[in-house]
């Protein structure tokens, strides 16, 4: 379904949101508590695909799993199969059968598993024999994705010898790595890190009662709202500081953009504190799920920028490097990929496209990213706008609620 949304009248913003919240977070604690020998209540899990598959695959016998376009669910749940009795096949969608996992994979084997491919090697579908972990020294490519590094994390205390991972090239994502360690000592097991090595012994999780908090990755299209609005009072409610989530950076981040955070117990209040600045640079390798956000806010805002760090965004729902350069092109901006993993704007402009419909590539991002550009460009098109329903369900819903129009 596309989507028209339209500008609030006077471009003045006033609403309190209630955010998603946080699937990093749900999905985590779903894994431990499954591995847990007495689960625990997991209170506000997140209301999203992504974290909706795992609960069901979690709640299923997993003899066959699809889990769509989930990427965090299929990293998470190979491990989590990968020692679990029984056979089990994990597939997904024909974009995550795309997307590599063969070095999680060759990791998990190494350590004990049997773990095969169904088609082409190196990518989904996966053939799981599961049993018990042997585990020990692991040496693994950390340049790609964290999330190979926490699914390893999370089975690792159930391993015969425990496990010692050893991280070789540059690590990506360092947040969601704390967040994991964070979260496991959380359900009572104990994680080590020293330079590169991460080590985990033998043990039980125990599980404890928690109330995820919402999701500081939601919460950047407010900030985006509040960046482009002429006027605005926004609340969020359930965003907590200090948090284990990395995204919780943005109230940093988007200062030189003229937007002051301020903690309210637990709500967030958004303030403008004056001019953005002329040019933004930052180096994004531990907020990678920002970058859209950030390009589009700064285009919009005149802001030319170098945003580096971004390598991975090419295995991620799509290619967002290539789709984000595509999109902007239509709005009229010129940005590009200087070298790898950079996306950059020096102010060119080129001719915005006449028919404007921003394309979503699938990717629930991509959608909520270009929707607040009607706050500059009055209205603007979202095709296949349901794709907000990966992580953000409620996000159309919560725009009508703050005066957008939306048809």
């Amino acid at each position: 379904m596309d989507y028209e949304i339209k500008k609030p009248e006077g471009n003045n913003i006033k609403a309190t949101i209630d955010l998603p919240s946080s699937k990093s977070i749900s999905n985590r604690v779903l894994i431990m508590n499954a591995l847990s020998e007495r689960p625990a209540r997991l209170g506000h899990i997140a209301q999203c695909d992504d974290t909706d598959v795992m609960v069901k695959a979690l709640e299923s016998d997993g003899t066959h799993v699809d889990i769509g376009a989930a990427g965090t669910a299929m990293r998470f749940l190979t491990a989590y199969y990968s020692q679990q009795p029984g056979t089990h096949t994990i597939t997904g969608s024909e974009r995550m059968r795309k997307r590599p996992i063969k070095i999680l994979v060759d990791a998990l084997n190494e350590a004990g598993a049997n773990i095969g491919y169904v088609g082409e090697e190196g990518f989904p579908p996966l053939i799981i024999k599961g049993g018990k972990l042997r585990g020990g020294h692991i040496e693994l490519d950390s340049s790609v994705s964290s999330q190979y590094i926490s699914a390893l994390m999370m089975v690792a205390p159930t391993m015969e010898q425990g496990l010692e991972l050893e991280l070789k090239g540059k690590l990506v994502s360092l947040p969601y790595i704390l967040m994991t360690k964070q979260l496991m000592e959380q359900f009572g097991a104990k994680v080590s890190m020293e330079g590169n090595t991460v080590k985990i012994a033998p043990q039980k999780y125990t599980a404890k009662d928690m109330d995820v908090e919402s999701d500081w990755s939601a919460s950047s299209y407010w900030y985006e709202i509040a960046a482009l609005a002429e006027e605005q009072e926004i609340r969020l409610p359930r965003l907590y500081n200090p948090s284990v989530q990395g995204d919780s950076q943005i109230a940093n981040l988007f200062r030189p953009l003229g937007i002051n955070t301020t903690f309210e117990g637990d709500t967030v209040k958004l303030t403008k504190t004056g001019t953005p600045v002329a040019h933004y640079e930052e180096n994004l390798v531990e907020q990678p799920d920002l970058a859209q956000t950030f390009v589009v806010t700064c285009c919009m805002l005149g802001t030319t920028f170098r945003f580096s760090g971004l390598g991975n965004l090419k295995i991620k729902e799509t290619d967002r490097i290539a789709a984000l350069i595509n999109e902007m092109a239509k709005l009229g901006y010129v940005v590009t990929e200087p070298e790898d993993g950079v996306l950059a704007w020096d102010g060119k402009r080129c001719e915005p496209a006449t028919d404007l419909q921003i394309a979503t590539y699938e990717d629930h991002r991509m959608a909520m990213a270009f929707a607040p550009v009607c706050l500059r460009n009055g209205s603007i098109k979202i095709a296949n706008a349901q794709v907000v329903s990966k992580s953000y369900p409620l996000y159309w819903e919560d725009l009508k609620k703050a005066g957008f129009e939306v048809k």
